[in-house]
């Protein structure tokens, strides 16, 4: 009789989506930001009784700007972050090599509260501080790790590119018809929206659903307030 085979355990290995937080929360950001600042505009200009080449223009000015917007503020903002964490890293470097001692306790504090028991994470401190002691701190005492490091080019990059992508079906629903620039927006922005809920979810390891909503909903709201206040001050002029 024959023993059968049993086949060895297969290495478990699960799929893991913080490592896209970064890039996908500016793309996400960008994109959004295009479709509705851009629709949202083009709506308001819509309901003032302007012209379909008016509304086509402010649709093209709204992406050139935007993305440019976005571009500088995301640098901007990355830069500054990087600034201080390059400040805090220099702390850190600085503690390290005028209170060594002072540090590992610091460090090995850390581990006794995240559970390890005292002698362990004197241990475990130890270990560290004799291989990489500014990488230990900077990942377990101030929370910089690569996966968080801030890339300011990049981040204005990606944000201006996720804002024109955004901001171009839109633009382009009213090229293709300037005449019904007015009525072909809407939907085409809230499919967008719709399309980006669901993308930025799956990327993103979440249920399509209630982001599909959250992006609809607050697209619509924005299109319905920018377009109530078009047809207002329209009036009035």
């Amino acid at each position: 009789m024959t023993t059968p085979r049993v086949e060895p355990p297969r290495p478990h290995h699960a799929v893991h989506y913080v490592n896209r937080v970064g890039w996908l929360r500016a793309a996400v950001l960008g994109a959004n930001d295009g479709i509705v600042s851009t629709a949202s505009l083009m709506t308001g200009i819509a309901a003032s009784g302007a012209t379909g080449e008016s509304i086509l223009l402010s649709g093209i000015a709204a992406l050139v700007a935007g993305a440019m917007s976005m571009a500088a503020g995301e640098y901007v903002s990355v830069s500054a972050q990087s600034d201080t964490e390059r400040a805090d890293l220099a702390k850190e470097k600085k503690a390290l090599a005028t209170q060594p001692h002072a540090e590992w306790e610091e460090l090995r504090d850390i581990y006794v509260e995240r559970g390890l028991d005292r002698d362990l994470a004197g241990q475990v401190a130890t270990q560290l501080m004799a291989t990489d002691p500014l990488g230990a701190h900077a990942r377990d005492e101030l929370g910089i790790s690569d996966l968080s490091t801030p890339r300011p080019v990049q981040a204005g990059l990606a944000s201006a590119a996720s804002f024109a992508c955004g901001a171009a079906p839109p633009v382009v629903a009213a090229a293709i018809a300037p005449s019904l620039a007015g009525i072909s927006v809407v939907p085409v922005s809230l499919l967008c929206l719709l399309l980006l809920g669901y993308v930025g979810a799956r990327l993103g390891g979440a249920r399509p659903g209630r982001s599909m909503l959250r992006t609809f909903f607050w697209g619509a709201l924005a299109m319905a307030v920018t377009a109530v206040a078009g047809h207002l001050f329209g009036a009035a002029i």
